[in-house]
C-alpha cells in the first residue's frame, strides 16, 4: 500500500538539497518503499525581484558580516561532504527568484517528471552555480528531464500558474510552515528539517510493518 509524502521545498535551499539526498539514500536502501512523492512550492524569498540579486549582497543582508556567513555555511558544507554531494560555493554568484523554478516543478508534476526536474534544479544551483532564475537554464533543465522545450518556453513566457504558485506558497505559510524542507507523511504527520537517513529508514520500516 502506497503512502503519500508531500515535500515543501525551495531549490535554492541547501538543507532541502541535503534533505532530498538523505531521503534518496534511504529509499535506495529500501527499494520496495511505499512512498509516493509530490513536491510543493515554498519560496524562501517570495519578494525576490525576477532578475534576482548578487549572492554576496544577499547573504550579507540576511546573515550579516562575512564571519557569520561562513559560520552558517559550515554545517551545510560538512553535511554535503558526508553525503558526497557537490556544493560549489565559489560558483554561486546569483541569488535567483525561484518563482519560475516552482512553475517548472509544477508542470513536471503533470507529466510525472517532478523528481528529474527537482534533481536538475538542485544540481544546476549547487553543483554548477547556474542561475536557476534564468529562462535558458530552466529550459535546459526541462529538456533534460524529458519535458518539451518549446512548450515549456511558451509557458515560461506567459503568466501560466504564477498566481497558483504564489497562492500555494501563501497557503502553507498560513498553515504554519516557517521553514523548509517540510514533509507531510500520509497527509497527517508533519516532519520538519533535513532528517538523517536513519530516520527515513525507520519510517519506511514502520510503514512496512504496519501494512504487513
Amino acid at each position: 500500500m502506497s503512502t503519500k509524502l508531500d515535500i515543501f521545498s525551495d531549490p535554492v535551499c541547501p538543507w532541502c538539497y541535503i534533505g532530498k539526498a538523505r531521503l534518496d539514500r534511504a529509499m535506495e536502501q529500501r527499494p520496495d518503499h511505499p512512498l509516493v512523492i509530490e513536491w510543493h512550492p515554498y519560496m524562501l524569498n517570495p519578494t525576490m525581484p525576477p532578475e534576482g540579486m548578487d549572492r554576496r549582497e544577499y547573504l550579507q543582508a540576511k546573515f550579516g558580516p562575512p564571519d557569520e556567513v561562513v559560520r552558517v555555511h559550515v554545517p551545510i558544507v560538512e553535511a554535503c561532504e558526508e553525503l558526497g554531494l557537490p556544493f560549489e560555493l565559489e560558483k554561486m554568484h546569483y541569488q535567483p527568484s525561484t518563482l519560475n523554478a516552482h512553475r517548472l516543478i509544477h508542470w513536471a508534476g503533470l507529466e510525472g517528471r517532478q523528481s528529474a526536474v527537482v534533481n536538475g534544479l538542485f544540481r544546476a544551483n549547487f553543483a554548477e552555480g547556474r542561475d536557476i532564475g534564468d529562462r535558458d537554464t530552466l529550459l535546459d533543465i526541462a529538456e533534460k528531464a524529458g519535458l518539451d522545450r518549446d512548450m515549456t518556453a511558451r509557458l515560461l513566457d506567459s503568466e501560466a500558474d504564477v498566481s497558483e504558485i504564489r497562492a500555494r506558497d501563501a497557503e502553507i505559510r498560513e498553515r504554519g510552515l516557517r521553514g523548509v524542507p517540510g514533509f507531510i507523511l500520509g497527509r497527517q504527520y508533519v516532519i520538519n528539517g533535513a532528517q538523517p537517513v536513519e530516520t527515513w529508514l525507520d519510517i519506511i520500516d514502520q510503514l512496512a510493518a504496519a501494512s504487513a
